[in-house]
């Protein structure tokens, strides 16, 4: 799966920062993308927000709008030191999202766009109890990823985004029912809304 412009697009931010904006027009454009997870969860300046899987920080730029305590976390050393210069009112770690170098009960918010599609089934299942074990009791795991569409007119431009950059783990989040996975972990009331005929979905799922 995935073609040459897959590689190109995580080695060149410019390239990357242009697929995000054009995918994110189906929903308004990318401020509302980056916001669509947040919505309805009250966030102040001392919220403490774990950005998951953060990368060159195009969604941190907008959490430390919101709050002054965000931490931008991302295995890609090279991704870390891009967030930096771009967004240099987060924190970061470099570290992988399966093992967070966090204490327990830490933050109050952990945020997560378009990142678990990346990940193998056991690693998947692997950051999910991680992130349940980092947030604070009553916290939130807001996330915002790839969902198989409800409507089939959705379906075309999907398969053929997902052929040109994606890989098989893509594919396999489609027949993933991350609401029960998150429950399966101890996560309640999770509430999942679907956007672009179905090829997007929000969850909020509180601890």
């Amino acid at each position: 799966m995935a073609t040459f412009l897959r590689p190109l697009s995580y080695q060149y931010s410019w390239l990357y920062n242009t697929i995000s904006r054009l995918s994110a027009l189906v929903v308004g454009g990318e401020k509302r993308f980056r916001s669509l997870c947040l919505e309805g969860i009250n966030i102040d300046s001392d919220t403490k927000i774990l950005d998951l899987c953060c990368g060159s920080g195009q969604t941190t730029q907008f959490l430390v709008e919101k709050s002054s305590q965000v931490t931008g976390l991302d295995a890609s050393s090279t991704a870390i030191d891009r967030a930096k210069k771009v967004v240099p009112e987060a924190n970061y770690v470099t570290a992988l999202a399966e093992k967070m170098p966090f204490s327990n009960q830490e933050f109050n918010v952990v945020h997560s766009s378009v990142a678990l599609h990346e990940m193998e089934t056991k690693q998947l299942e692997e950051i999910l109890k991680e992130v349940y074990r980092v947030l604070k009791p009553g916290g939130i795991f807001a996330v915002i990823d790839l969902h198989k569409p409800t409507n089939f007119l959705f379906w075309p431009s999907l398969a053929t985004f997902m052929w040109l950059f994606e890989t098989e783990t893509a594919w396999r989040l489609l027949e993933t029912d991350l609401v029960k996975e998150l429950k399966n972990v101890g996560f309640s009331d999770c509430k999942q809304k679907l956007y672009a005929g179905g090829s997007l979905q929000v969850i909020q799922a509180r601890k």
